[in-house]
C-alpha cells in the first residue's frame, strides 16, 4: 500500500517550448509551436493533471515551461483546475505575464501563486505595472523576478520604487565570472536580501538533497527525474509507483548554479526562508494575505 507523503513538490515541464518574447539570453525567444507541437503539449498537461487530482498526497506544483504557457488557455484552465484539487496546497507558474489576466479571478487563492518575471526590453513598464497592480488588487500572491544584467539596473530601480508591496528579486547573471563588482552587487543585495544566496555557484557532489526525494520533475510523457538537471530517469508516473522511485538521496552533479536546484539541497534550509512559498520564491515574512 503506498504511503502518503507530507508535502511533495513536483516541477512539471511539458513539451512547450515556444515564448512571444525576444529576450537574447534565452534559446527559445520568438519560437512558435505548430499546432500538433500544441495539441501534444496540452495533452500531456491534462493527463498529468487528471493524476494529480487522483492522488491523494499533499502536492505543491510549479510549472517551469520552457517559453511562455499562460498565453495559452489550456494553460489558465489546468491552474484553475489544479488550484481547486483539494490536495493540491500551492500551484504556481513561471510567466512574462503577457497573458489576459481576468481568469484569476475564479481561482483558489489560498492555493494559486505565480513566479512573474519582468522583462524591460520586451514590455512597457507602465502597462507591467498595471497587470502587477490588478493582481495585487484581486489578492493573487506573486513574486516579480528580473534577470541581473547591468543594462537592467536602472529598470530594476524604477520597478522597486513603484511595486512596493510584493517580493521583487534579482536572478544573478552567472555566465560570465566576476560580472558583479562589489559596490554592484552590495547594491542589488540593498534590493533583493537574498541575492547572496541566488550569487553562487554551489558545490552539490555527494551532499544531501530533496530532489528524487520529496521533490522531483515530471515531463508531457510522465517520465520522471530527480531534478530538471539531473538527467536519469526515475521511472514513469503512468507506469510506475511513484512511492517507489522516491527515496532519500545525495547529488550526483559537481555543482548546482539555479534556484529551481539548489533550493533542494538540505545544508541551505531555504523551507525556513520560504516556507510554503518556496516554489513561487515568496519569503514567508513578507507574505501579503488576500
Amino acid at each position: 500500500m503506498e504511503v502518503a507523503s507530507t508535502n511533495w513538490r513536483i516541477l512539471y515541464r511539458g513539451a512547450l517550448d515556444s515564448c512571444n518574447y525576444s529576450c537574447s539570453y534565452c534559446p527559445f525567444a520568438l519560437k512558435k509551436n505548430t499546432r500538433e507541437e500544441l495539441a501534444y503539449d496540452k495533452a500531456g498537461l491534462f493527463r498529468f493533471v487528471d493524476w494529480v487530482e487522483q492522488r491523494v498526497e499533499h502536492t505543491h506544483i510549479l510549472f517551469t515551461p520552457w517559453g511562455e504557457g499562460l498565453i495559452r488557455s489550456y494553460y489558465q484552465q489546468a491552474m484553475l483546475k489544479l488550484s481547486h484539487a483539494p490536495n493540491v496546497k500551492k500551484v504556481a507558474i513561471q510567466t512574462n505575464l503577457s497573458c489576459a489576466l481576468d481568469w484569476v479571478k475564479d481561482v483558489n487563492k489560498k492555493v494559486f501563486a505565480l513566479w512573474v518575471t519582468y522583462h524591460p526590453l520586451e514590455v512597457d513598464f507602465e502597462k507591467f505595472v498595471a497587470k502587477c497592480e490588478f493582481l495585487i488588487e484581486e489578492g493573487i500572491q506573486f513574486s516579480i523576478g528580473v534577470v541581473g544584467v547591468k543594462e537592467h539596473f536602472s529598470a530594476i530601480t524604477k520597478l522597486k520604487e513603484r511595486i512596493k508591496n510584493r517580493y521583487i528579486w534579482i536572478n544573478a547573471y552567472k555566465r560570465e565570472k566576476d560580472y558583479y563588482s562589489d559596490a554592484e552587487e552590495r547594491w542589488l543585495s540593498s534590493v533583493d536580501a537574498l541575492f547572496p544566496i541566488n550569487n553562487k555557484v554551489y558545490a552539490t557532489e555527494g551532499k544531501a538533497c530533496d530532489a528524487g526525494d520529496i521533490s522531483f520533475t515530471v515531463d508531457e510523457k510522465g517520465d520522471v527525474q530527480s531534478c530538471h538537471f539531473i538527467k536519469k530517469q526515475l521511472g514513469n508516473i503512468y507506469t510506475d509507483d511513484i512511492v517507489d522511485m522516491l527515496h532519500p538521496r545525495t547529488c550526483v552533479n559537481t555543482e548546482c548554479r539555479c534556484y529551481l536546484g539548489y533550493i533542494n539541497l538540505k545544508e541551505l534550509n531555504l523551507n525556513t526562508v520560504y516556507g510554503n512559498s518556496l516554489l513561487e520564491r515568496i519569503p514567508q515574512d513578507i507574505i501579503k494575505k488576500p
